[in-house]
């Protein structure tokens, strides 16, 4: 009796709360000034490139109704792009090239991934706000190793790269708590994953301002900070313990 009391109890709370109270369409980007740290390699090491920092995009945009138990939608992109070099301390092999000792590297790492979610709001109103639902991160993109090496006479570039295309699962989860009579909000968001040797999180929280709120049509002007970790065990064949973190700016358009 007690478990479909608790059943009917949660019924009756997403089909009030889980969705925005009109349609709604929402469309955001930022510009991410991130630093760039860690390793990444194959199964056997991973090397410490020396990875410069860089100014990265990400785009969004989010779909939200009133329909009980049908989730809302929000589809986002994010780029993952840095170069770095470094002299290798000991013989290194990355997708069976192998690049030895004293030799000097490059690196580059050229990752995007785009999130697929699809979330409920159990709260939602001026002063909170709360989203959960699950996330497909599809990731595209390559990882390329390379070095000029001589060859007799002659110098010869020799270069490996891995092609990372897979999607993974992972929780998504938002809040955002209004400040009454100042136009400005607190939020954070984010998304976790931890399966399978992988360690995946990505968040950010920041602050809003409400630069124009009527009838027609909102613009929020966002700012905070965001991290990315990958801790990835054979993702395409992609070992890698790397985090980009750094704060950001963007906006918010609301119709």
């Amino acid at each position: 009796m007690k478990k479909i009391a608790l059943a009917v109890t949660l019924a009756s709370i997403l089909s009030t709360n889980a969705h925005a109270d009109a349609l709604g369409i929402y469309l955001g980007g930022n510009i991410w000034d991130n630093n760039a740290t860690g390793t990444f390699g194959d199964s056997n090491s991973q090397i410490d490139f020396n990875l410069e920092d860089k100014k990265q995009n990400s785009f969004y945009i989010a779909f939200e109704h009133p329909i009980p138990l049908i989730p809302n939608a929000r589809i986002a992109k994010t780029s993952l792009e840095t170069m770095g070099n470094t002299t290798l301390a000991e013989d290194f092999e990355f997708q069976g090239e192998t690049f030895n000792e004293g030799t000097a590297v490059n690196a580059d790492f050229n990752v995007s991934f785009v999130d697929y979610t699809l979330y409920y709001e159990l709260f939602d109103n001026d002063l909170i706000s709360f989203d959960f639902g699950l996330t497909g991160r599809d990731f595209d993109g390559d990882v390329t190793v390379s070095a000029t090496v001589e060859s007799g006479s002659d110098s010869v570039t020799k270069s490996a790269d891995v092609g990372v295309t897979d999607i993974v699962p992972m929780l998504y989860v938002r809040t955002n708590v209004g400040l009454p009579l100042t136009g400005l909000n607190l939020y954070g968001q984010g998304n976790f994953l931890s399966i399978d040797g992988h360690t995946l999180y990505d968040y950010e929280v920041g602050v809003s301002y409400e630069l124009v709120d009527n009838l027609a049509i909102d613009i929020n002007i966002n700012a905070g900070y965001r991290a990315v970790k990958l801790e990835l065990d054979d993702l395409s064949d992609l070992y890698t313990n790397i985090e980009f973190d750094g704060v950001f700016i963007g906006t918010t358009i609301h119709f």
